[in-house]
Order: structure tokens, then sequence, then C-alpha cells
């Protein structure tokens, strides 16, 4: 998976495990795709620490990913879901179903 989309992924499951500074600061990072120097000036630090801030908080996401795995879930879930949407028998639909349930 592009890293963008993984860190996006992370971000939604749980952003709001996050503090507003470093929701203010990832937000602008990766939805907003500003620069270190942009978010440095908006924010009134350096340009290191919005680099340090990021990466912390990028270990802090993927390890409540670790922990949790509610996006691995997720992916798993959609993965599922199409495959219900092609599926031409309801035996078929049936035991999809059940795998979802399992995972659940």
């Amino acid at each position: 998976m592009e890293k963008i989309v993984e860190q996006s992924l992370l971000y939604d499951f749980y952003g709001d495990l996050l503090t507003d500074h470093q929701k203010d600061i990832y937000e602008g990072y990766i939805l907003e795709n500003l620069s270190l120097a942009e978010l440095a000036e908006s924010s009134g630090i350096s340009r290191q620490g919005v680099h340090d801030l990021i990466r912390r908080v990028e270990s802090t996401l993927s390890g409540y990913e670790n922990k949790l795995h509610l996006v691995e879930k997720f992916l798993h879930i959609r993965q599922e879901v199409q495959k219900i949407r092609s599926s031409q028998s309801l035996d078929q639909t049936k035991e999809i179903a059940e795998e979802i349930l399992e995972i659940l």
C-alpha cells in the first residue's frame, strides 16, 4: 500500500487519540500536503521540531495499529465485501459472510 494512503488510513482510525497540536501538524502534512517549513512557520516551532513531531505521530499511529489491527480488519472486510459483490451464488455469499463475521 502506498505510504500516504496507509498514513491517511491510520490517521482516520486513530487520529482522535492524538493531541490537538499533533493533529494540526499531521493534518497539514498528510492531508494538506504542506511543507515542513510552512508548518514550522504557522505553528511557531522549528522545521526540525515539525519533522520530529511527524515521525513521532507516525510511530504512535503505527503502534496503535500493531496493537488493535483496526485498519487491517477494515481492509480485509472491504476485500470480502468486494467478493460478495461479484459472487454468483447464494452459497458463496453466505460463506463470505461467515468469514466476515469471524473477523469481527
